[in-house]
């Protein structure tokens, strides 16, 4: 495995975890070093997410820190094999950043996602036309990363078919409805095809109106990942310097900021009736 292809958020999370449990048990990194037959060097590096820990050495972790419950056990060990399992995603490393390789990972794992937009339609329910107008707005890709991100969501948009696919909550600002990304044409069959998996009992889309007046994320979009177990739930949020991804109390202030915004919002067969009207009017 190499350097670049290491240093993922699943590491990261699970360095994290290990690096918990050495410290409420009082050990140095020398100390577990010594107990798995390896430098403490290694051990801080494990720790740091920067070299992923191979199963024999999370095995002997678990076992000298004592974690003997099998759901803590279990799901620690199943984030070990994650870190060296290699998925889909992967293949897109060389053109697209590692963040966004991470974003199709903790997608493909969640259990519920919920979203707000107010720029772009999300990647999940945009339609060929729609992402490749969106893709080819972006000045500083080249035509390699375009035609990268486009597989790239084409093949993130597989879960919504899955045997047991994610609960999708999208909320949509009206301006999203009206800005006419390729043109008429593709922006109306954009909003047919939103209203289409609208109808899928997994996916829930409201559209917050203009008329709502302001509302609770004037920094813009973000997603809310509801992961299970070992994984924790994330938010993830695009930034000019990079996505970003946010745990803990950051997560329940960001859950604060989608009900206030859903409270806003139309309710899903008003939000429906809106598409198909705005739709039909761009004939």
């Amino acid at each position: 495995m190499s350097a670049k292809r290491a240093m993922t958020l699943r590491a990261q999370w699970l360095g994290r975890e290990l690096r918990r449990l050495r410290e409420t048990c009082g050990l140095t990194l020398k100390e577990v070093g010594g107990f798995i037959q390896r430098d403490g060097g290694t051990v801080s590096r494990i720790e740091a997410g920067i070299y992923p820990a191979r199963t024999p050495d999370v095995l002997a972790m678990l076992d000298l820190y004592g974690v003997t419950e099998p759901r803590r056990r279990d799901g620690l060990l199943r984030l070990a094999h994650e870190v060296w399992q290699s998925g889909w995603w992967d293949s897109f490393s060389e053109d697209l950043s590692g963040t966004m390789v991470d974003y199709a990972w903790v997608e493909s794992r969640a259990r519920r996602i919920r979203s707000f937009d107010a720029l772009v339609i999300p990647g999940l329910l945009q339609t060929r036309p729609y992402m490749e107008a969106v893709q080819q707005a972006v000045a500083d890709f080249s035509p390699v990363q375009i035609s990268s991100g486009i597989r790239f969501r084409l093949t993130r948009q597989q879960i919504l078919t899955d045997r047991r696919p994610p609960h999708i909550e999208a909320i949509l600002d009206e301006s999203l409805l009206r800005r006419q990304q390729g043109g008429k044409d593709v922006l109306r069959d954009q909003l047919h095809y939103i209203a289409t998996l609208a109808a899928q009992p997994h996916i829930e889309v409201r559209v917050l109106p203009f008329a709502s007046g302001a509302h609770a994320s004037p920094e813009g979009a973000f997603r809310i990942f509801e992961m299970s177990d070992p994984y924790p739930d994330v938010v993830y949020m695009d930034t000019p310097g990079g996505g970003i991804y946010m745990e803990g109390d950051e997560v329940r202030r960001f859950i604060l900021k989608f009900d206030h915004i859903r409270h806003d919002s139309l309710t899903v067969p008003e939000s429906i009736a809106l598409l198909h009207e705005i739709a039909e009017k761009l004939r």
